[in-house]
């Protein structure tokens, strides 16, 4: 059985957070005040704490793959299933997607399927998933 992980993070505004947390990923929306909410991310407590954005904080990226990959981040590992069906899901939302869909370091260790994108706060989310899970952390 996997643990859950516990994720708090900033948004800038609740209600744009609830609509995509809520909606657009379908994650269930557990307590909540005017300063945060708690969702059901695939069984992991994320929390969306109000913070005023600000000018000075810019995005980092790394290379992986051929891909500029946002820093920071956070996710879920999803069965191949649930990613998929994911996947369609944003792609009929129109959601922009800051790496698109794709299996990354195909068919060398680790390879996955991954995709990248934004909250409307700017926080950046990955999700992938693994035809084989006993890949997850291998070298």
């Amino acid at each position: 059985m996997l643990t859950p992980f516990h994720i708090a993070f900033p948004v800038t505004d609740l209600d744009a957070a609830r609509e995509f947390y809520g909606v657009k990923l379908g994650c269930p929306e557990g307590r909540s005040s005017e300063q945060w909410i708690d969702f059901d991310l695939f069984g992991h407590q994320i929390v969306a704490h109000l913070k005023p954005a600000s000018a000075s904080e810019k995005t980092h990226h790394n290379p992986v793959d051929g891909h500029d990959v946002p820093v920071p981040h956070f996710g879920v590992v999803l069965a191949m299933e649930q990613w998929t069906a994911l996947a369609e899901r944003l792609r009929e939302a129109g959601t922009e997607f800051v790496i698109e869909p794709y299996v990354r370091f195909k068919g060398e260790v680790g390879e996955q399927a991954t995709m990248f994108f934004l909250d409307p706060s700017g926080n950046a989310l990955e999700f992938k998933a693994f035809a084989d899970l006993g890949q997850l952390f291998a070298k």
